[in-house]
């Protein structure tokens, strides 16, 4: 785990919500609620934070999260409190996730690869650990098909890459296709710089 940027993200945790709020009116377009809602059965929440999606997941669901943030989980465990939620929650790091192998019949990461250092390890992680046929559901900034937009997100990164792991031109989706995991849909919006994905680890579907 590294623990200069668990300790930037435990300082940045009681006012992520808020940071947030913005972000989800201007840019992120219901992408939340299109993620989780696709979700099935067992599932974990890859960088939970402090469990901002909740209630977008349907009720059915039996859901875990992991963050390496010792702050954000506290505030996850208090929101799933407060909800009446039962949520299995640990500390843990992205690239080294402390399940067994096809534990999960879903596995969820939102606007969370762009801070991890390395995107296609978490990405691995998360295949490990998803049944054959399970849904993996990832959502992002991603590099923008604007090019005055793709400009300034790569100046911006060169400020935040070095000062807390913020990347800004990643695109999860090419690793999927490295790996040939197989898409089940995908949107781009907001000038293709936010990319929600719906993929499925090869096999037949859990029942």
């Amino acid at each position: 785990m590294n623990e200069r940027l668990a300790a930037h993200w435990d300082k940045v945790a009681p006012r992520y919500d808020l940071a947030m709020a913005y972000a989800e009116r201007r840019f992120f377009g219901g992408t939340r609620a299109w993620i989780c809602s696709r979700s099935r059965g067992r599932t974990l929440e890859v960088a939970v934070g402090t469990l901002i999606n909740l209630d977008h997941y349907p009720s059915a669901v039996e859901l875990s999260g992991i963050d390496w943030s010792e702050s954000m989980i506290s505030i996850a465990a208090d929101r799933a409190r407060r909800a009446g939620r039962t949520v299995d929650l640990r500390q843990g790091d992205a690239v080294a996730l402390p399940y067994e192998d096809e534990s999960y019949d879903t596995v969820v990461c939102t606007f969370a690869l762009c801070c991890i250092p390395d995107d296609k390890a978490a990405i691995a992680e998360m295949l490990r650990v998803l049944r054959p046929g399970g849904r993996l559901l990832l959502a992002d900034h991603v590099v923008s098909t604007s090019l005055p937009v793709r400009a300034l997100q790569r100046a911006t990164e060169l400020i935040t890459g070095p000062l807390h792991g913020e990347y800004w031109t990643r695109r999860p989706r090419r690793h999927l296709t490295t790996l040939e995991v197989p898409i089940v849909e995908s949107q781009r919006m907001t000038y293709g710089a936010v990319e929600r994905i719906h993929a499925r680890k090869a096999g037949p579907a859990p029942n």
